[in-house]
């Protein structure tokens, strides 16, 4: 077995769970797996490669142990297609913005990537995708809900930005404002989910804001998804592609 089973939702009806939440794994930085992908960028990068596909170059066990990828895939301003065809991935870091180059993004059959960091709008030259929408929080074919976000100031003035728990906020650190690139302050942070389309899907997108002028700033959601920036939750959208 080359990845593991997600029971996050049903993939294959529309009958969503009233609550879901971010898968909670965080990525060992001793298997094998990830010291090997950590090569594979390093000689991408180096190379100056434009078509980048590092889990053909793993074994089955190796790629299991990939959850997520390096915040090094900045290093990646040559790829134009990033192909993560069948992966094990439950997050990505919001360093695939960097990747300026990018044209072409295939994790197709990546059935526990349900969300994608905001911060893949700022690939300008992305116009192909392929990916499972089944698997995506709010997809229209059968509308599974979005984790909840948190809004308590209590738990925002106690965060540490480089030590998150992936359970509860969905990634493992914050860099910086997906919005405007600047600093997030002690107790500042605004987090929302909005739907946009990226490339040749509307993709859930996890927006960590420096601000509420930040949040006001984002584009509204794509058609037939909820029009604004949300929190998750019990929030209401509209009916799924079967009703």
């Amino acid at each position: 077995m080359f990845r593991d089973f997600c029971s996050c939702f049903d993939q294959s009806k529309p009958h969503p769970r009233a609550r879901v939440g971010f898968h909670a794994e965080r990525q060992d930085p001793t298997a094998p797996g990830w010291r090997r992908l950590l090569e594979l960028v390093d000689e991408a990068a180096a190379d100056g490669r434009e078509e980048f596909k590092p889990l053909i170059e793993l074994s089955p066990d190796e790629r299991r142990q990939v959850i997520t990828l390096p915040p090094s895939i900045a290093s990646l301003t040559a790829v134009k297609h990033l192909v993560l065809y069948g992966s094990n991935l439950v997050r990505l870091p919001p360093e695939i913005g960097a990747m300026t180059s990018l044209e072409e993004f295939t994790p197709y059959t990546s059935y526990r990537l349900h969300w994608f960091p905001y911060e893949i709008t700022r690939c300008r030259r992305l116009t192909r995708s392929t990916v499972s929408t089944r698997a995506l929080f709010g997809n229209f074919k059968i509308r599974p809900p979005f984790p909840k976000l948190t809004s308590s100031p209590e738990s925002l003035m106690s965060l540490d930005p480089e030590r998150l728990d992936p359970g509860r906020w969905g990634p493992t650190a914050f860099r910086g404002c997906s919005a405007c690139g600047g600093p997030i302050a002690q107790g500042g942070l605004q987090q929302v989910w909005i739907s946009l389309r990226v490339a040749t899907d509307v993709l859930p997108l996890l927006v960590n804001a420096c601000s509420p002028e930040c949040v006001a700033s984002l584009p509204g959601g794509a058609d037939n998804y909820i029009p604004t920036a949300h929190r998750g939750g019990r929030v209401e959208q509209p009916p799924s592609y079967w009703d």
